[in-house]
């Protein structure tokens, strides 16, 4: 697989889930693009949205969710067996971007013999990857959910991912090559990263100690390592360094004229869904979306939790969706 940088990919392993069964007009399905850490499993990181009675259910859809290239969840990645030297890539992975990743998705969709996406749904570097594919294949998507993402990364979301980076080369072990170099430094970098996927509000209301007598082992510190924690017990910092550079180089524009001229091909029915408390993906970044894309409709979610509200505010998101695809029907059925 030829990648953006001039680099390739031997050979490509792709972990993926379906569930559900593709019905006889095979016009039912939901491809569901995953975000930064998390795996190809959305029953398991997405409960609000699908699973049984939820917004996407397998008894109706059949739903697709795909591993990233470069995670830690079965997919090709650093700690994968480089088929050239026979031992696992760890720092000699080579750089991929979004629409690498995105290319990857259109190889097991050619496999999977599907060739209309009812609809393709994803927040944050999920939604990034969706907004590529709808302007990679235009005719490809139907309805096209985009949630607290955007057209190119800032440069607000690129100093959060050097900072986080940096964390991870002052750790002594990231020189090495093994499974487990880097964690300590990853560990800070979650930690970092966390302040960006939450805001003031979220730590006053949840991690605010009422003990005036404390003068250490505060609920925001201990609360700040259980997270970087808890993230070194499921993923490796090769694949944090690899995601994290491959959400720095989302950029629609690319080799395309302009963001403007990229975003206007996209033909899918398009929901543009911000979240009005998104430090890392400011509002403005969705509305932008949202005025690009031809007939987009623009919708904002109230959240304590700021970005990380598109992965908890799920009965909002399932309003604004359904309101979305009557009027979708609407437009179709009429015609205009």
């Amino acid at each position: 697989m030829a990648l953006e940088s001039g680099g390739v990919l031997p050979e490509v392993e792709l972990a993926y889930t379906t569930a559900g069964t593709l019905n006889g007009e095979r016009d039912n399905v939901v491809w569901v693009c995953h975000a930064l850490t998390a795996n190809a499993d959305p029953h398991e990181w997405w409960p609000g949205l699908v699973g049984k009675g939820r917004l996407f259910d397998p008894a109706r859809h059949y739903i697709v969710c795909v591993n990233m290239i470069g995670s830690h969840y079965g997919s090709t990645g650093p700690l994968s067996d480089n088929p050239v030297t026979g031992e696992p890539y760890y720092h000699d992975f080579p750089a991929v971007t979004v629409r690498d990743m995105v290319n990857s998705l259109d190889l097991l969709r050619r496999e999977l013999d599907i060739h209309k996406i009812h609809t393709c749904i994803g927040g944050s570097m999920g939604g990034q990857q969706a907004l590529e594919w709808a302007i990679m294949q235009p005719q490809l998507i139907e309805n096209l959910v985009l949630i607290a993402t955007n057209a190119q990364h800032s440069a607000w979301g690129i100093a959060f991912n050097e900072a986080q980076r940096m964390a991870i080369e002052v750790d002594p072990t990231w020189g090495q090559s093994r499974p487990d170099a880097g964690l300590n430094g990853m560990k800070a970098a979650r930690a970092t990263a966390l302040l960006s996927y939450r805001n003031y509000e979220t730590y006053l209301k949840t991690q605010t100690s009422y003990q005036p007598d404390k003068t250490e082992d505060y609920p925001a510190s201990s609360y700040q390592r259980y997270q970087g924690e808890k993230l070194a017990r499921r993923f490796n910092a090769f694949s944090y360094w690899t995601l994290s550079k491959a959400m720095d180089s989302h950029h629609v524009g690319r080799g395309r004229g302009s963001v403007t001229a990229a975003l206007q091909c996209i033909r899918a029915h398009t929901l543009v869904i911000g979240i009005t408390t998104d430090l890392l993906f400011p509002v403005e970044e969705q509305r932008l979306l949202a005025a690009y894309i031809p007939d987009a409709h623009y919708e904002e979610l109230e959240s304590l939790y700021g970005h990380d509200g598109f992965l908890i505010e799920c009965d909002q998101i399932t309003a604004q969706y359904k309101t979305f695809l009557k009027a979708t029907s609407r437009v179709t059925a009429s015609g205009e």
